[in-house]
C-alpha cells in the first residue's frame, strides 16, 4: 500500500539523517498531500526492510496508476521522483551551516558530509552509477580507467517528441546556473528539488560547490561560477584554482579548455571539475625537467603522457601561476609550421590550455595541457582530436576528464561489445552485420597479436584493446607526438620560454 511506502520513506529519510524525529510527521504529511491522500492509515502488515530504489519504484508506479503523472516512461518518472525526494530535504540554509560547521573541524568531514547527503538524497543515483561497466587498462603510460557510462538513461520516444514540442524557456540558463537548486524541472531539463549548492568564495567572488549527479569517479565535483559567464583559461583561471585547492586541499581541481572541439560540453558557464581522486596523468612521471629563466624556484618538466603536458609545481603558488601565465601568452600565440601548430587561421584563434591543480606531499602542482583545436579536410573533427578510425569507439570531445585519463564511453558500446563477443566466438563475417561492421578493422588488426581467442579470455582481450584505442584516442589528442620528432618540437615550445 501507498501508505505503507511513505513510512518507509520517512523512515529511510530519519536512518540516513535527512529528516530529524522532529519533522516525522510533517514530512509524512507533506508526502499524503503529494500523493493526494487523505489520511495515513494503519499500516497493513509487518514492516519490511526495503531499498530506496524498490520505495520509490513502488511509489511511482502508485502515482501512473492514479494519473498523478501521466506518463510511465523514465524521463517523466525521474521528474516526479525528484519531487517525491524534496519532500525529505532540509532547506538550503540549513545544509549550508552544517557544510561549515564541519569544515571548522576539517574540510575532509565537510565533504563527507556533503557528498553522503549527495547519495542520500538520491541526487546522486547510486543505483544507476553501479550500472557503469568500469574497468582499468594498463597501458605504456601507466593504468588507464575505462567506463562506459550507462546512468545517464536514454529518454523514450513520448519524452523526446514532447520535449521537441514543450515551451523553450531561458530559466534556468544552463544546467551549471544557481537557479538549479529546488527547481522542478520540465521535460527537456532535469528537476532538482532534491539538489543542494553550497556556496564557496573563490578570489572574492561567490561560486558554486556541488558533485556530480554522475559521478565518473569518486567524489566527483563541479566548481561553477555564480554568474552565468563563458569559460575562459586566464590569468585569474590559474588563481582560482589554487584558491580552491587551498580550502580542499584533499581535492584536484581542473578546468576545461575555452575553445569548441577540446573544450568541455558547457562552454558558456565558467566552471571547474575536481575531486578525491588521483588520475593516472597525476600519478605519470615528470620525464624531463628544464628551468626557465626568471623562475629557478619552480620546478617544471614534461610528464610522461600521451598528451603534451608541463608539470609546474613548488610551495609558492604566485611563482606557479607567474610562469603558467608565461607559458599560457607563448602557446596561445605559438605557430609552428613543421609541426603543424597553428595559432590561428582566418582570425580564428586555436591554442589554448586545459589545466590542472593539486596540492600533493606539501607542495603544489600544475599541470598545464597544450591544447589545438584546428580542423582540416582530412580531419573535419579536428587534427587534435580522436582520428576517423577510432570513432567506432570514441567519437566524442576529449575534455578534461578524458585528459587526466579516465575514458568515458558511449552507452552503446555495452551491447555492441557482448554482440561483438558473440559474433567472433561464432566465427561470422562481421562485415556483413550493420552494426557490428564499423569494429571490424580493429578486430582485423588485434586478432593477430593473440595464439587464440576463446571464451576463456575473450573479455579480457575485448578490455585490454579497448583500453589501447583510448590511449591511442589520447595520443591523437596530443598536440606533440610521441616521436622523436613531436619531442624536439615541443623542446622547440619550451626553449623559447
Amino acid at each position: 500500500m501507498i501508505q505503507d511506502d511513505i513510512r518507509q520513506l520517512v523512515a529511510y529519510g530519519m536512518k540516513t539523517g535527512l529528516v530529524p524525529k522532529e519533522d516525522e510527521i510533517y514530512t509524512t504529511n507533506r508526502l499524503l498531500e503529494l500523493f493526494e491522500l487523505d489520511e495515513l492509515m494503519e499500516p497493513s502488515g509487518e514492516a519490511q526492510d526495503r531499498d530506496l530504489q524498490s520505495i520509490l519504484g513502488r511509489m511511482l508506479d502508485y502515482a501512473y496508476e492514479k494519473g498523478i503523472i501521466k506518463e510511465n516512461g523514465v524521463v517523466f518518472r525521474d521528474l516526479f521522483d525528484t519531487k517525491i525526494m524534496g519532500m525529505l530535504m532540509p532547506r538550503p540554509s540549513e545544509v549550508v551551516k552544517t557544510f561549515w560547521d564541519y569544515y571548522k573541524e576539517s574540510p575532509r568531514k565537510a565533504t563527507d558530509f556533503y557528498y553522503k547527503l549527495s547519495c542520500d538524497s538520491d541526487y546522486i543515483r547510486r543505483y544507476r552509477i553501479i550500472k557503469d561497466v568500469k574497468w582499468v587498462a594498463s597501458t605504456e603510460y601507466g593504468d588507464l580507467d575505462i567506463t562506459i557510462n550507462l546512468s545517464k538513461p536514454e529518454k523514450d520516444p513520448k519524452a523526446i517528441a514532447a520535449a521537441r514540442s514543450a515551451k523553450q524557456t531561458g530559466y534556468p540558463k544552463c544546467l551549471l546556473c544557481r537557479e538549479n537548486e529546488g527547481y522542478a524541472g520540465r521535460i527537456n531539463h532535469p528537476a532538482r528539488q532534491n539538489h543542494r549548492i553550497i556556496p564557496v568564495t573563490i578570489q572574492g567572488d561567490t561560486w558554486g560547490f556541488q558533485y556530480s549527479p554522475y559521478v565518473y569517479y569518486n567524489e566527483h565535483c563541479i566548481v561553477f561560477n555564480g554568474q552565468h559567464v563563458p569559460m575562459k583559461i586566464e590569468h585569474n583561471t590559474f588563481c582560482k584554482l589554487f584558491d580552491f585547492v587551498k580550502q580542499f586541499p584533499h581535492y584536484f581541481v581542473g578546468s576545461n579548455a575555452d575553445l569548441p572541439i577540446v573544450g568541455g560540453s558547457i562552454l558558456s558557464h565558467d566552471h571547474f571539475q575536481g575531486g578525491h581522486y588521483e588520475f593516472a596523468m597525476a600519478k605519470a612521471p615528470v620525464e624531463r625537467s628544464f628551468t626557465v629563466k626568471g623562475f629557478e624556484d619552480v620546478e617544471a618538466g614534461v610528464v610522461r603522457w600521451p598528451m603534451s603536458v608541463i608539470r609546474l609545481s613548488g610551495s609558492d603558488t604566485e611563482r606557479i601561476i607567474a610562469l603558467a601565465d608565461v607559458i599560457l601568452d607563448k602557446w596561445r600565440g605559438y605557430t609552428d609550421e613543421e609541426a603543424f601548430i597553428l595559432a590561428e587561421t582566418e582570425g580564428e584563434s586555436h591554442n589554448t590550455i586545459t589545466p590542472i591543480a593539486r596540492k600533493r606531499e606539501g607542495r603544489y602542482e600544475l599541470d598545464l595541457v597544450l591544447r589545438n583545436n584546428i580542423t582540416t579536410e582530412e580531419h573535419p573533427l579536428g587534427v587534435y582530436h580522436p582520428h576517423a578510425k577510432l570513432h567506432h569507439i570514441k567519437k566524442e570531445n576529449i575534455g578534461l576528464i578524458e585528459v587526466m585519463g579516465l575514458a568515458v564511453l558511449p552507452t552503446r558500446l555495452k551491447d555492441e561489445m557482448e554482440k561483438l563477443k558473440e559474433a567472433m566466438l561464432a566465427g561470422r563475417d562481421l562485415r556483413s552485420d550493420e552494426v557490428l561492421a564499423k569494429h571490424a578493422d580493429w578486430v582485423d588488426e588485434f586478432r593477430s597479436k593473440y595464439d587464440y581467442i576463446d571464451s576463456s579470455n575473450i573479455d579480457k582481450i575485448v578490455e585490454k584493446e579497448i583500453g589501447l584505442v583510448f590511449m591511442q584516442v589520447l595520443e591523437d589528442a596530443g598536440v606533440y607526438k610521441r616521436t622523436a620528432e613531436g619531442q624536439e618540437a615541443f623542446d622547440r615550445f619550451i626553449a623559447g620560454l
